[in-house]
């Protein structure tokens, strides 16, 4: 089964192809969507359009999870982070892939067994999932595997 783990924003879209095979996750892709600053915000919000269909297209996951909107410290991102993952819903819904939604402490619980555990004992988690060291340096793209193995990890037996 693919997965398409996303962590949303204007600026960055954090994405992770998961294949589980075996009992074993396999991160058969990763990367992230980077919008131009010096661009319209609905400039940016197509590019994001165009970037994640031609992912879906290329990988054709059987399922996705993104990360959900609960709180915000910084209240001038939240709208663009907002319309984004909108965006996001709509090229995932537009290809019918079916979509799970997360908070960021349900990822970390999951992973971690904490729901206020930090970045690198997310990143620690990553690794020992993937069986390797060499996860992606972006922490928005270690966040989307993280959201990705979240779900794999939800799924029914």
């Amino acid at each position: 089964m693919k997965i398409l783990g996303i962590d949303p924003g204007l600026a960055i879209v954090g994405y992770a192809i998961i294949d589980i095979y075996n009992d074993e996750i396999i991160l058969e892709h990763s990367g992230s969507i980077q919008t131009d600053k010096n661009l319209s915000d609905s400039e940016r919000l197509l590019e994001i359009y165009n970037d994640l269909s031609t992912i879906v297209e290329t990988f054709k996951p059987d399922c996705s999870a993104i990360e959900k909107l609960y709180f915000f410290k910084n209240q001038k991102t939240i709208i663009p982070v907002a319309e984004a993952r909108g965006v996001i819903m709509t090229v995932l819904q537009k290809y019918n892939i079916p979509t799970n939604e997360y908070t960021p402490i349900e990822v970390k619980q999951v992973l971690t067994g904490y729901g206020r555990a930090t970045k690198k004992e997310v990143e620690q988690m990553v690794k020992i999932s993937l069986n390797t060291d060499n996860i992606p340096k972006l922490d928005d793209t270690v966040d989307a595997v993280a959201i990705a193995i979240c779900h794999s990890r939800n799924l029914p037996m």
